[in-house]
């Protein structure tokens, strides 16, 4: 038994006759009959009682119409869902970030991405790094967003795109410094500052960054990621060095404020903060995750290589 031979059964069973099925299905009589006795020697049933010309179904025949229909429909509904998904309009993507990106930044490029995808669907789970990385290796999820803080036998478990990004500085918009064209280590020396946890490795080269000018890092506040530490900022008890995708996603927030309250310099010298873009390395992704990747990663790229 094969679609085809359903099809032509379909017909018969529809049009009472193999005459109107030929002309339904554009097929000879001859070729119409040859499938329906096929379906009956595949089966190994009689279907129909043949009295001269007229097919008379037997109750087998019913029941079959009835399995034949919902067969037929749902190999319809598989190929236009393929067909879909061929052209990355609908499928699932399950995605893995670090706090920062996840509160805002990517929900923001993922509501842009999916604006003409109705059938496209998207879970985020938000974990720490190392979090993200275990579960990566472990082929959980389609892609994770992490800190670049692995080892080499981790990154033989997935798939790694690394991106590096170099530091900005939050300042609160009236702040004096916000008239300089760079803020350094010297300019924000016992400046009260916003800082992640010092286990960090971003934070250990920030606190570098001091050292080497003699500045004093002044941690006043500290969070798990940067997001939070810029209300601080917007209050003007702190200033933050952070990079500039949480730079990015906190001036798409601003852009819903009334009034502007941060602002953003570049920093020097050159600190670097390096993220990278998982996929599993031993479960293929679909078309549709492949493509949203193409685009999170053209997008992330774009932010870190435009000026401040």
């Amino acid at each position: 038994m094969n679609i085809q031979q359903l099809k032509v059964f379909r017909e018969v069973m529809k049009s009472g006759s193999l005459n109107g099925a030929a002309k339904t299905l554009h097929r000879s009589q001859p070729a119409i009959t040859a499938s329906l006795k096929n379906l009956e020697n595949s089966l190994d049933i009689v279907l129909f009682k043949r009295e001269g010309r007229r097919l008379v179904p037997r109750p087998e025949a019913h029941y079959l119409l009835t399995e034949a229909v919902e067969i037929l429909d749902r190999c319809r509904t598989t190929q236009q869902n393929i067909a879909l998904m061929r052209e990355r309009v609908q499928g699932s993507i399950r995605i893995v970030s670090m706090p920062g990106p996840s509160s805002f930044l990517l929900p923001n490029f993922i509501s842009k991405y999916v604006a003409q995808k109705a059938d496209v669907k998207i879970a985020i789970a938000t974990r720490s790094s190392p979090h993200i990385r275990s579960l990566m290796s472990s082929q959980t999820y389609d892609i994770g967003f992490c800190d670049i803080d692995f080892s080499v036998a981790d990154s033989q478990l997935f798939n790694s795109m690394n991106f590096t990004s170099e530091c900005v500085c939050a300042l609160p918009i009236d702040h004096p410094l916000a008239a300089e064209a760079t803020i350094t280590p010297t300019h924000l020396n016992n400046v009260p500052m916003g800082s992640l946890h010092s286990e960090v490795k971003v934070v250990q080269n920030i606190k570098a960054a001091f050292h080497e000018q003699g500045a004093n890092f002044n941690v006043r506040f500290t969070a798990q990621y940067f997001i939070p530490l810029l209300e601080y900022v917007a209050a003007g008890q702190a200033c933050v060095v952070l990079d500039k995708l949480s730079a990015r996603g906190y001036e798409l927030m601003q852009q819903r404020a009334t009034n502007k309250t941060v602002v953003f310099r570049p920093f020097a010298p050159a600190t670097s903060y390096s993220i990278g873009i998982l996929t599993p390395l031993h479960l293929p992704i679909s078309l549709v995750a492949e493509d949203f990747l193409h685009n999170w990663q053209q997008y992330v790229q774009d932010i870190l290589t435009e000026p401040v």
